[in-house]
């Protein structure tokens, strides 16, 4: 049976305001980071878009945190949605539970354990990449000595991290871009660890059920 509390209802209510919002923000930031000749006025509607987004994001927050009863408990059973308030740059992630509110609401996922968590994983590493890409471009260019001299550039590093493979062509110079770059290869291992290990046990139980399908020998 689905959880009826004050806090379930209302996580359902918002959720797909709360990716909609997800989706401006990033929209507002690259628009803000990409386009260098934006007029005046449209870099404050994309300051204004963002801003908004972090006030939905906190009120959003807020309330749960006053529905849910359970004070600074709530802060470490919710850390990701922690994250999101205090990082902008996590908050596109919103964005990937919207798959999974609409197949609660129309009953059973159609997709299985292990092809939800590697589509997850997946969503997760595109938009915390081009999230990540934005931010360090943002921080690069510019910068003296700097590598990352396009976004283009920011997007094979990012890529490169995201992977694990680290050619070192490119690699921001700037502080606030190599905290940036020390986050991105935080999400780099964890994410491929989760989609290596999630196919990993899909193959093992395939194998599994052909093992127990196969006819005895003799």
């Amino acid at each position: 049976m689905d959880d009826d509390s004050p806090r379930a209802r209302w996580e359902r209510r918002t959720e797909l305001p709360l990716a909609v919002a997800s989706l401006a923000f990033l929209a507002a930031y690259a628009i803000s980071v990409l386009a260098r000749d934006l007029p005046g006025f449209w870099q404050g509607v994309c300051l204004a878009v963002t801003l908004a987004a972090w006030a939905l994001f906190a009120v959003d927050y807020a309330v749960r945190w006053r529905l849910d009863g359970q004070r600074l408990r709530f802060v470490r059973t919710h850390w990701l949605d922690t994250l999101v308030l205090v990082l902008p740059l996590l908050r596109p992630l919103r964005m990937v539970r919207v798959y999974e509110a609409v197949q609660r609401r129309h009953g059973r996922p159609r997709l299985a354990l292990h092809a939800r968590v590697m589509l997850y994983a997946g969503l997760s590493t595109v938009l915390l990449g081009f999230a990540g890409a934005l931010a360090v471009y943002q921080q690069e260019q510019g910068a003296p000595d700097a590598t990352v001299r396009t976004f283009g550039d920011s997007v094979w590093w990012t890529c490169a991290t995201l992977a694990t493979v680290g050619y070192g062509d490119v690699a921001p110079v700037t502080p606030v871009g190599r905290l940036i770059a020390v986050g991105i290869m935080a999400v780099g291992l964890a994410l491929l660890g989760a989609v290596t290990g999630t196919f990993a046990s899909w193959l093992l139980q395939v194998f599994a059920r052909e093992d127990d399908d196969r006819p005895p020998e003799g």
